[in-house]
């Protein structure tokens, strides 16, 4: 069963998207609401990971070797002013599109295993998650006249 590794795959996801968010905030907090929102967002990325572990360690047990290449990197560090702010909140972005993904396969296999608990974790999660997505896309659009067209 290789459900694990998706498992895996999301819980290392939540954590690497909490430690960017909060990169992120620690970079633009002068920004008004980047600090208290990305903070904010990283809680809630750490919750996920909390709700994962227990699944992740009862499927460990039946999962083969992990495939090669599992893991991917879409964030690399912050970087500096208006179009920096933009480029990081894209980054966030892709970062949480691959979670929301994630999230609708784990629930695909969840519901396959019949696992109600897991399904539980995914729909809530997978909203929230949603709500993500919908902030940062909300944020791009707000960050971006500023700094594509005002010189800095």
């Amino acid at each position: 069963m290789h459900l694990a590794h998706y498992l895996g795959l999301l819980h290392r996801a939540q954590l690497a998207r909490a430690d960017a968010f909060r990169q992120v905030a620690d970079a633009h907090g002068a920004e008004p609401d980047i600090d208290h929102l990305c903070r904010q967002q990283a809680k809630r990325c750490d919750d996920h990971a909390a709700r994962l572990e227990p699944f992740a360690r009862r499927y460990a047990e039946k999962a083969p070797e992990e495939p090669e290449r599992l893991h991917s990197e879409l964030f690399r560090g912050t970087r500096t002013g208006g179009i920096g702010l933009l480029r990081d909140l894209q980054d966030l972005y892709l970062m949480t599109a691959e979670c929301d993904i994630c999230w609708t396969v784990v629930g695909q296999a969840a519901q396959g295993a019949r696992d109600r608990d897991l399904l539980d974790v995914v729909t809530r999660c997978e909203g929230e998650t949603a709500i993500q997505l919908a902030w940062l896309r909300s944020r791009m659009k707000q960050a971006a006249p500023q700094a594509l067209v005002v010189a800095d």
